[in-house]
């Protein structure tokens, strides 16, 4: 059995190491275990997998991850945390398979062990990028879950039509499908933040929609759609297309509404409209 962090353990590691969670690397420790093994639940591991954490911090979800994961490979930036984390691996879950990666989690390229999973309290700041970045670095995580700011993890579930529904929604939809999965109160986080958080729960998709090129085309697509979300489509993508006639050309041979908003197209639209000839 796994002895995860409460607390207490979690300030006292906090304290010898001379860490403060910072609102620059958008760090907040969960302190409470049963949030840790809910989290560890909504994930869906059935044992087998490879899991890869984004942000380990002091290791309270690490050490979760470990009572079910196969085995658990962590990328964390802070070196203070990252030299005190395998020491607190070692202690509360000896025996388990864990690697450690130094690196910072926006340019990283490869991983010792190709994950099948990912599983992150995702820093508040950078979590969309993030989590696209490793979708696309790594094709072989199958499924995942993250524990982000409310607001983001509406953005990131977000289906068409919705308020909120823009370009995290569209780029995630590329790899995977998604879903809520769960509130999460503010008061299990040290520091407290001021905003609430959730889970997003997302399958990559069994078939790609495209190779790299057709995906970087589709993200110009998208960005460019929700660069100017107010606009119609025939407005908003006249830049990225040459001209409104243009814009509208495609619009049109992709079976899309010049008169739509980006707010209003699925993914696959996105994809069709990227597949035209300029």
């Amino acid at each position: 059995m796994v002895e995860l962090l409460g607390g207490s353990d979690v300030r006292e590691l906090a304290s010898r190491l001379d860490v403060m969670p910072t609102k620059k690397l958008g760090q907040n420790f969960v302190t409470d275990p049963n949030t840790i093994r809910r989290i560890v639940t909504a994930a869906k591991l059935n044992g087998t997998e490879d899991v890869v954490e984004i942000g380990p911090g002091l290791g309270s979800l690490t050490l979760g991850l470990l009572e079910v994961a196969k085995s658990v490979t962590s990328v964390e930036i802070d070196t203070k945390m990252a030299a005190a984390i395998e020491a607190t691996v070692a202690k509360r879950a000896p025996g388990k398979s864990f690697t450690l990666v130094t690196h910072d989690a926006m340019t990283i390229t490869e991983l010792p062990i190709d994950p099948q999973a990912l599983v992150a309290n995702l820093p508040y700041n950078i979590s969309v990028p993030v989590l696209l970045n490793f979708m696309e670095r790594f094709d072989t995580i199958a499924k995942g879950l993250v524990l982000v700011q409310l607001e983001v993890a509406e953005r990131l579930a977000a289906k068409p039509g919705s308020k909120v529904y823009g370009a995290p929604s569209a780029k995630l939809a590329w790899y995977a499908t998604s879903n809520l999965a769960g509130n999460v109160g503010r008061n299990i986080f040290w520091p407290v933040p001021n905003v609430d958080s959730a889970l997003v729960y997302f399958e990559r998709l069994a078939t790609p929609r495209g190779d790299e090129d057709l995906r970087r085309k589709t993200f110009a697509v998208i960005d460019a759609a929700f660069g100017q979300r107010r606009k119609t489509l025939r407005q908003a993508l006249a830049e990225w297309a040459g001209s409104p006639a243009v814009a509208e050309a495609r619009l049109k041979a992709a079976g899309v509404d010049p008169q739509l908003r980006g707010e209003q197209l699925a993914i696959e639209k996105f994809v069709a409209i990227a597949s035209t000839n300029g």
